[in-house]
């Protein structure tokens, strides 16, 4: 194309630009004139939340099934939630739970040596996997249509005849070993373990952690005895997702699982937890340059009908990222920290916790402290502020539904609830609690439900360089810190 060609399709495109502009504007002014058509006036009615429902049914040996068909891709989908978990597991043997989930995925079953499944897995593009975690136990199974069968009984070899390797086993405790020779690496990690450790009480199953005995008192014989106590047919839901008959999976379930008996599974007690009357200040001395901040206290239970009002409240507090009152105040305004924020995160099972958290420089460990506490007694003495309000139920309201975004988070989401005892129309009426908060209720609950006078503060830094002392904020107690 020549220079004079050019210059022409350049002259001509912007008078096609100039033209839409202005045609742009003239609708803009028309449409300011009429409230209805204007986009950024309209107003639309709240649409009803009506996630598709998974089909529910208990097979004769106590297992139950969770089905939702999705016909998409040629892909199905297994995920597994056992009740178990390392509330369970003996004090003297902590870290038994989880190296017998990781065990039995990685030690090989009666039919397949570990390394070879492995190698199974990589032939069909399958992944699996198997964990323990503090309140339950885990699997699942990503597999092809046409593979699912064999990835069928695979799973099924493992969930019903682990044989725990020795030389897996020994791997795994190696492993185990250098993750405690290396706890305290990171400040962070030391402030969060110890953090709960005054919450729930060192001894607690909560927030008590594996030692070298602990770990080293592990035995093949015990991942044994733990896997056969609570893996039983009768203590398990499997979620179905993907491409299949609903027919057809239900009997290859069954086969794959036949002459696994149920059984009656005796759960240990588990101690209750024992909520602090008082507050206090501690400290880890570390000489690094930025201080790590927790400050506060146990929370409720999910059950609880005031977790929506709370989870609006604590939006507003810290739990709305740049939006949030200690982000905007304690970073962006004061420039005191580079990550602030705050959780009020109900529990399962057992209360959950209030958190508000700072990674601040050292020469600004009090102030921050400070400006922290005054923000929580701030949000127990006023209302908050319309914008506050509206903001923070949007962003609960519009962040809500990535929560269904596919087949297998839905049929997680309804398996959990019945897991943990919530009622089954828990999440369609969520939107709707959230949607009635009002200020009021807020206000209400924050003075309910947050204790300045019981506040844990605790600050892992160094002292030497801290603006002011943290005897300021109440009696100090040292924590020593083993290597």
């Amino acid at each position: 194309m020549s220079w004079a060609m050019m210059k022409k399709v350049v002259l001509l495109l912007l008078v096609i630009f100039l033209q839409s502009a202005c045609l742009s504007l003239h609708q803009a002014q028309t449409l300011g004139s009429d409230s209805t058509s204007n986009p950024r006036r309209m107003v639309f009615p709240p649409q009803p939340f009506q996630p598709p429902k998974a089909e529910r049914m208990t097979l004769s040996n106590g297992m139950v099934l969770y089905l939702l068909e999705d016909h998409e891709l040629p892909l199905i989908n297994l995920q597994i939630m056992i009740r178990t978990g390392d509330l369970y597991e003996p004090a003297d043997k902590i870290a038994l739970a989880g190296m017998t989930g990781s065990l039995m995925r990685t030690g090989g079953t009666r039919n397949h040596r570990g390394d070879e499944v492995d190698e199974i897995l990589d032939q069909i593009a399958a992944g699996l996997s198997v964990g323990i975690g503090t309140d339950s136990g885990g699997a699942s199974l990503d597999v092809l249509k046409k593979d699912f069968d064999f990835g069928l009984q695979l799973l099924a070899d493992i969930l019903m005849h682990p044989a725990f390797e020795e030389e897996k086993l020994t791997l795994a405790k190696n492993r185990a070993l250098e993750g405690i020779r290396r706890r305290n690496d990171r400040a962070s990690s030391i402030a969060s373990r110890e953090f709960w450790k005054q919450l729930y009480g060192a001894d607690n199953p909560y927030a008590r952690e594996s030692t070298e005995e602990t770990v080293n008192a592990i035995q093949r014989k015990d991942l044994i005895a733990f896997h056969q106590k609570y893996f039983a047919p009768n203590n398990m839901m499997i979620g179905v997702t993907g491409d299949f008959n609903k027919r057809e999976i239900i009997g290859k379930i069954e086969k794959a699982f036949e002459g696994w008996e149920k059984k009656e599974i005796s759960f240990p007690k588990v101690p209750p937890v024992v909520k602090r009357k008082t507050g206090g200040v501690y400290h880890i001395q570390r000489p690094i340059p930025q201080t790590q901040v927790r400050i506060g206290h146990l929370g409720i239970k999910q059950e609880n009908p005031d977790s929506f009002a709370l989870s609006v409240m604590n939006d507003v507090l810290g739990g709305g990222g740049m939006a949030s009152r200690l982000f905007s105040d304690v970073r962006s305004r004061q420039g005191l920290a580079y990550s602030v924020g705050s959780v009020f995160r109900p529990g399962k099972l057992e209360q959950g916790v209030f958190l508000a958290y700072s990674g601040t420089r050292v020469e600004s460990t009090h102030q921050a402290i400070s400006t922290i506490i005054q923000h929580i007694e701030k949000v127990r003495k006023e209302p908050v502020l319309d914008e506050e309000l509206k903001r923070a139920k949007e962003a609960f309201l519009n962040s809500f539904i990535f929560s269904f975004s596919s087949p297998s988070q839905i049929v997680g989401q309804q398996m959990s609830l019945e897991y943990y005892g919530l009622p089954s129309d828990y999440l369609e009426q969520y939107r709707d609690n959230v949607a009635k908060v009002t200020k009021a209720d807020v206000l209400r609950v924050a003075r309910e439900y947050l204790h300045p006078d019981r506040l844990v503060i605790l600050a892992v830094g160094d002292e030497t360089q801290f603006d002011q002392a943290l005897s300021t904020l109440g009696k100090v107690e040292r924590i020593q810190v083993g290597p």
